[in-house]
């Protein structure tokens, strides 16, 4: 690769990096404005993209999404459910397993903090071609799965 080349790939990283910074700040105005920490907030992204997929997320689930053991998860859904923003709901097909959704509260919480930013960010998508898109989703689906590998190494 020559030196161009690694220049802008090197640029673009960083820009990501920049991105992750910026949102970050948005979250953590979020959390403060809650009273959440960033384990919290990261839990309620698990439970509403869980949800988005049509999927019912346990606490176990929860867990291996935000990388903590069982009594910390208990701690932390106990936590979440007595400000409001979840509710441990049983499952109709099997009484023993129980799953988490997100309050309505809490949904309109982030709707109000994060509508603002999405709308913007679907605005500024418009400039951009199908192909283009498809492009970028492809982009940020593999650098996601790129971090997320680097997140979970010991």
């Amino acid at each position: 690769m020559d030196d161009d080349a690694t220049a802008v790939r090197r640029e673009v990283a960083l820009m990501l990096r920049r991105l992750n910074v910026e949102l970050d700040a948005v979250s953590q105005r979020f959390a403060l404005a809650h009273g959440l920490n960033r384990t919290d907030v990261r839990a309620l992204v698990a439970i509403m993209d869980a949800a988005r997929r049509g999927e019912a997320l346990s606490a176990g689930g929860l867990g291996s999404a935000v990388e903590l053991r069982s009594a910390s998860v208990t701690a932390l859904v106990d936590r979440l459910e007595r400000v409001g923003h979840v509710r441990r709901v049983r499952d109709p097909a099997d009484r023993r397993r129980v799953t988490l959704e997100m309050s309505e509260e809490a949904m309109a919480a982030g709707a109000e903090h994060f509508g603002g930013l999405s709308r913007d960010m679907v605005e500024a998508m418009g400039a951009y071609t199908e192909e283009e898109l498809a492009v970028v989703a492809r982009f940020l689906t593999e650098m996601t799965e790129i971090v997320g590998r680097h997140a979970r190494t010991e």
